[in-house]
């Protein structure tokens, strides 16, 4: 751990790696800091400019350029007095400027979140909390338009932890502090690749959380160090003798241990400190993937294999890209030994590519939600090994480190933006969006009865754009639910950019449409019903008798002038009442006999007497279908529809089999199989409304074949029918679905 270094020894360390122009600036920024500091305190009881100094060698540690040191020694001074950033951007730049403003924004996201609960209750709780705490990662990188500000954000995080740890105080303020640096900025620095803060913000937000366990993990450590470091060496030294006998050229090193990371296996896995594998381990690295299965062979005849923990992900990767092996050994002493084996390729893969340690250790190797963002901080992880490589160069450092420091601004998320409501929950909308988008994004109902909005305390139009780190406020309509609506302007451009939320907005007016259509319907029946002087009629009986399965589908045919009040008419005054339906009245086709079941079909073949017959199954005939036979080999005639292009291929390739064919008498309650192809806009709902026409119809359904592609749903149902006639009026009905674009018989 690196401690806070003297004011005294401060210039040496910040000015270390840069060149004579930036040295000046640096040293210039460092006496204005100390004369404006003076002795005032941070918000945390910290010297204000001991802690400004700490941040800034932080940064130099991490080789990072001036204006970033500049910026770690000057943002505390902004929060104290906001009108010396002025002054601050005509000394030190409108560059150092905006970083110092970037990194107050990230300051007032702290701000807001600390309070926040979790949202949700019982098992939900905890998995939309750490949602919640995810999108507040995003949000904290998205709100730093250049990526330079987190890399500040996080020295001051490390750097008031080391405060913490050295006044050794311990308190609700510094266990919330901890905890939330081990929610957002510790798996920050993870994803960023730099480990040398990652760790050390691990340790100490633990000392802040659980000091009583982390005083005694250290103690098991400390009592077993120097048994534990000398015995990994000499194994270290064997190995290598082993590997320098075979004549492998590889790079052998220890694995230093964390506490927390200790903490953590022996939490997860329920083991004690002395079951943990690698408390003592270390990683070999060398050239090629077969020199890698070369040196587990010679680690394996060294030491006893523990079976079970051996794991090859070199031939079989991890879901996110992760290649190494992983063996664990019985040492000498028959404690165990973990090694790993890579190549320097995967190596830096796993220490810089995308399938750096948090995408399994954090997501459990699960696929991240957003590809985009992945591969944006992947980038910025390639970016900072970039950034180390340069400040090693010899020659040409200075423009290196800028063409880096380029790309490192011009790297953010800018995909999307977080935007928070009044209670401090961060919500997640596509760049653009608007406080309409917002108030749809939180519930429907929200969105429909949104009238205005305050964009942090300030009312503004509805077509706002919205920005990162906002706070948005709908105010809505009064009144009971439904009693509001949104505007139709509201679909023009400028007012949303969300398609969920355009489709909200139709979905509402279609329902509206729904409903002015049935009260339109229901009028108009109404009033021939007093016309007629049939007040007293029963609506559901004339709806079935007028082959409408519900009262209000009669209504919205009617109000969609889609059938004829000329029906309704001549139902009403038809001599025969209409029976109350029974169960018994309703053809169950499912019960009637069926021609795939063995019924006959019916069908008459001229001149022949006792033939067997099998109704065609590519064109299905039913009756009254112009049909014609063709005798088989061996299964009787064939019976097809005569306009079959089957039959039309076989017939002019053997005439004399065709047969003279005609429909002959069945039995009242005899079906027929058919196929029905339907094409329609693809919506939720479809399959049901189909259904819903079908069973009016008295058609059963024995096959159902669906496909949907590009909005387009392509349908078949087999069905059994009495009669093309009855088919026919099916067909009609389903036409008249919402979306059907095509009905027909195949």
């Amino acid at each position: 751990m690196v401690s806070t270094p003297a004011l005294g020894d401060a210039a040496t360390q910040l000015l270390q790696g840069l060149g004579h122009d930036d040295c000046v600036r640096v040293k210039a920024a460092l006496d204005f800091a100390v004369a404006s500091y003076g002795e005032r305190l941070a918000a945390t009881g910290q010297g204000a400019c001991e802690f400004s100094v700490g941040v800034a060698v932080t940064l130099a540690l991490l080789r990072s350029d001036a204006e970033t040191r500049i910026a770690g020694l000057l943002f505390e001074l902004c929060i104290m007095e906001p009108a010396l950033a002025q002054t601050i951007e005509e000394r030190f730049g409108k560059e150092v400027a905006d970083m110092v403003h970037g990194v107050h924004q990230l300051i007032r996201l702290r701000d807001l979140t600390a309070t926040q609960a979790p949202v949700g209750r019982g098992k939900n709780a905890a998995q939309e909390a750490m949602a919640q705490i995810e999108t507040l990662r995003k949000m904290l990188l998205a709100m730093a338009s250049d990526m330079r500000v987190v890399l500040v954000r996080l020295a001051s995080c490390v750097t008031t932890l080391r405060h913490f740890a050295e006044k050794k105080r311990f308190d609700e303020v510094t266990s919330n502090y901890g905890r939330e640096v081990l929610d957002l900025y510790a798996p920050l620095a993870n994803r960023l690749g730099i480990f040398q803060l990652k760790w050390e913000l691990e340790d100490l937000a633990f000392r802040m959380i659980d000091p009583e366990m982390y005083k005694r993990i250290a103690k098991m450590l400390e009592e077993k160090r120097m048994l534990r470091e000398s015995f990994v060496a000499s194994s270290i030294e064997r190995l290598q003798a082993e590997l320098a006998a075979a004549g492998i050229r590889a790079e052998v090193s220890g694995r230093p241990k964390h506490i927390y990371s200790i903490w953590k296996k022996m939490r997860g896995k329920d083991l004690d400190f002395t079951e943990l594998y690698d408390v003592r381990a270390f990683r070999v690295i060398v050239a090629d993937v077969k020199t890698c299965y070369t040196v587990l062979g010679v680690v394996h005849n060294i030491w006893t294999p523990i079976p079970k923990e051996f794991d090859d992900y070199i031939s079989r990767p991890k879901p996110n890209g992760y290649q190494s092996l992983h063996t664990v050994v019985n040492a000498d002493d028959g404690r165990p030994l973990e090694v790993q084996i890579r190549t320097q390729e995967m190596h830096g893969f796993a220490e810089y590519g995308v399938a750096a340690h948090w995408r399994y250790k954090e997501e459990g190797g699960s696929n991240f939600k957003s590809q985009q963002y992945d591969e944006k901080i992947a980038w910025l992880r390639q970016l900072l090994a970039w950034k180390s490589d340069v400040a090693d160069a010899v020659t040409g450092q200075e423009e290196l480190q800028k063409e880096w420091v380029e790309k490192l601004k011009a790297t953010t998320l800018d995909d999307r933006i977080f935007v928070l409501t009044p209670q401090a929950r961060v919500l997640e909308l596509p760049v653009g969006a608007t406080p309409i988008d917002f108030a749809y994004h939180l519930h429907s109902e929200v969105g429909h009865r949104c009238r205005g909005a305050k964009v942090d305390g300030t009312m503004v139009p509805l077509n706002t754009a919205l920005k990162n780190g906002q706070t948005c406020e709908i105010i809505t309509a009064k009144g009971a639910p439904g009693s509001a609506g949104p505007s139709r302007d509201w679909l023009g451009a400028g007012y949303t950019v969300s398609s969920r939320t355009r489709t909200k907005i139709r979905a509402f007016f279609h329902a509206q449409e729904l409903a002015e259509t049935l009260a339109h319907g229901r009028a108009l029946v109404e009033k021939t019903l007093q016309r007629e002087g049939k007040t007293a009629v029963n609506l559901d009986t004339l709806a079935h008798k007028l082959g409408f399965t519900k009262v209000d589908d009669l209504f919205i045919a009617v109000g969609k002038d889609k059938f004829s009040l000329r029906h309704v008419e001549a139902a009403l005054h038809e001599p025969v009442e209409v029976p109350e339906l029974q169960d018994a009245d309703v053809v169950n086709k499912s019960r009637a006999s069926s021609v795939e079941q063995g019924a006959k079909s019916g069908v008459l073949v001229v001149g022949t007497d006792g033939l067997m017959t099998q109704l065609a199954r590519c064109c299905k005939p039913a009756p009254p279908d112009p049909i014609v036979g063709f005798v088989t080999r061996g299964k009787g005639v064939s019976i097809h529809r005569a306009s079959c292009k089957n039959f039309a291929e076989m017939a002019a390739k053997a005439p004399e089999r065709v047969l003279d064919t005609a429909w002959g008498l069945t039995g009242s309650d005899t079906v027929y199989p058919i196929d029905i192809f339907i094409l329609a806009q693809d919506r939720q709902g479809l399959l049901r409304d189909i259904s819903e026409v079908l069973t009016r119809e008295k058609i059963n359904v024995i096959g159902v074949n669906t496909q949907s592609a590009k909005g387009q749903a392509r349908m078949v149902f087999t069905a059994e029918i009495g009669s093309t006639g009855q088919l026919q009026k099916a067909i009609a009905a389903i036409g008249e679905v919402t979306g059907v674009l095509e009905a027909k018989r195949t």
